[in-house]
């Protein structure tokens, strides 16, 4: 039996995305959807590290001052930031002010200025696992929060000098961006176009 909850229009959902506005929006348009271009894979990939010890409503709420701050996750322009640039985002109250985070978000970017274009989105894709071995979800329980895939992409991408993704921030990258299908089997967005 499927752990997925009626929503306010009765269809159902992962019982995650019910609790907020935001989270149904963000689950039913974005969550597990295919994410392609390395500047795309970027902001997902910072905001997922900016969640880390957080919950992800407080990122998903800030994600326009995120976006603002970071000029867009542009790599190129986020590749160029200054210490000055580091020490007002420091201050910047439409982000979390995390030194190391914020740190990790230029230095990841440097990285990937350096790497071809398409190639994270080439890395990131290859780790995606074949989907006919993965049985969709029943319940939360059944959704895994590391995998042999994440902690393979965690290293691959800290071995190209990339900070701030361990396994299970890889993992959340991957649900994020399509590389799994993490939606309960009965849920109204497993695997909508």
């Amino acid at each position: 039996m499927s752990e997925a909850l009626k929503g306010p229009d009765g269809a159902l959902r992962c019982p995650w995305a019910l609790s907020t506005e935001d989270y149904v929006t963000y689950h039913d348009q974005e969550w597990g959807r295919p994410v392609h271009g390395d500047d795309a894979l970027y902001e997902r990939l910072c905001l997922e590290a900016f969640q880390s010890g957080l919950s992800w409503i407080t990122i998903l709420r800030r994600r326009e001052g995120f976006r603002a701050a970071f000029a867009d996750f542009k790599i190129a322009e986020v590749a160029t930031f200054t210490d000055a640039d580091k020490q007002r985002l420091l201050g910047d109250p439409g982000i979390i002010r995390n030194r190391a985070k914020i740190e990790a978000t230029v230095a990841n970017a440097r990285a990937l200025a350096n790497w071809a274009p398409g190639e994270l989105d080439e890395l990131i894709w290859s780790y995606a696992p074949d989907p006919t071995t993965r049985p969709a979800p029943k319940t939360l329980a059944d959704v895994l929060a590391v995998t042999d895939e994440s902690t393979a992409l965690s290293k691959a991408l800290k071995k190209r000098g990339i900070r701030f993704v361990g396994p299970t921030t890889a993992y959340a990258l991957m649900q994020a961006c399509g590389l799994v299908d993490d939606h309960l089997v009965d849920c109204v967005a497993r695997s909508a176009p």
